[in-house]
């Protein structure tokens, strides 16, 4: 719901980030989106898109996790 323009607080020492857009204006917006197209409908480009976790949690394959029973040190890639 963020928009070129809007202001944005930052802070560090609360690690709190803000969006200074009042609650009604947000609720317009709301009311006004539709999600995009699927970036790929099928293939490894589908496959990434729906199913890679994010950089902070080890982008793994989220249906892999857990299952292999193995511990992958960091130092083997």
């Amino acid at each position: 719901m963020v928009r070129t323009g809007d202001s944005i607080t930052l802070d560090v020492p609360e690690r709190r980030l803000t969006l200074d857009v009042d609650d009604d204006e947000l609720e317009r917006r709301r009311a006004g989106w539709a999600p995009p197209p699927p970036v790929a409908t099928r293939g490894w480009a589908r496959l990434y898109v729906d199913h890679v976790t994010q950089a902070d949690t080890g982008a793994d394959l989220d249906f892999l996790i857990g299952s292999s029973g193995a511990t992958v040190e960091r130092e083997s890639h």
